[in-house]
Parts: structure tokens; C-alpha cells; sequence
């Protein structure tokens, strides 16, 4: 079981991502903006982050520069609405990049393969 950060702004994002990650047998906290999230970060260890891009106080971009900053190689993995910031630099730091959509297995099987990846590191 691993323990994963799901951050979005949105709430109802947020509780649906934990209830199906949830599913899949991880722990899951969530935080709705960039001070929350980073406050968790700072308080325990976590897995895995699911990040949105688009949210109230900062980007999601400018958090995981923070992410990759202070807590290393934390795996993460984008979830947005935007499939144009694929193209920005600051998203090649993610682990995984994924399209935001009512179908949450694409979301599921990212968080299972960046977990595998960095299990064997």
C-alpha cells in the first residue's frame, strides 16, 4: 500500500481521485491549495503526489518545482484539464502527464506504473 497526495483545487476532484485511489488499496490524503500540500510534505512521507496544474494561489507547475526542491526525486504525477502544458519544461520534472478525464483508469495505471518505477530504485 502506498501513501499518496492528491492536490487539486477542486473538491470534488479531490474526494472522487481519493475514493478510487483509495480503491486500489492506497492511503490518500488530500490538500486544495499549494500551503496545505506543502505543509503535508513537510509532516510525513508520502509515496507518490497527483498534482493538478490549475490551482487558486499558484500553479501546479510552480508547486513541483517546490516538490522537486525540497523533497527530491518524490515521484508525481500531473493531472490537468490542459494537455498543452505536455509542451512546457517545468511539466518534464512530473513523473507521469495526464489528461484529465471521467475516466479514471489512464490516472490509475499512471499511479501504478511511476510506483513500480520507483519501487526498484
Amino acid at each position: 500500500m502506498a501513501r499518496l497526495l492528491v492536490i487539486d483545487d477542486e473538491g470534488d476532484i479531490r474526494h472522487l481521485y481519493a475514493a478510487e485511489l483509495e480503491e486500489d488499496g492506497h492511503e490518500v490524503c488530500t490538500a486544495g491549495n499549494s500551503y496545505d500540500a506543502l505543509t503535508q510534505l513537510r509532516s510525513r512521507e508520502f509515496d507518490l503526489v497527483v498534482l493538478d496544474i490549475q490551482l487558486d494561489q499558484e500553479s501546479g507547475l510552480e508547486l513541483l518545482q517546490k516538490i522537486v526542491r525540497e523533497h527530491g526525486r518524490l515521484p508525481v504525477v500531473l493531472c490537468t484539464a490542459f494537455s498543452s502544458y505536455r509542451d512546457d519544461f517545468s511539466s518534464w520534472l512530473a513523473d507521469a502527464y495526464v489528461v484529465k478525464s471521467s475516466d479514471l483508469n489512464e490516472l490509475k495505471e499512471q499511479v501504478r506504473l511511476v510506483l513500480a518505477r520507483h519501487a526498484g530504485r
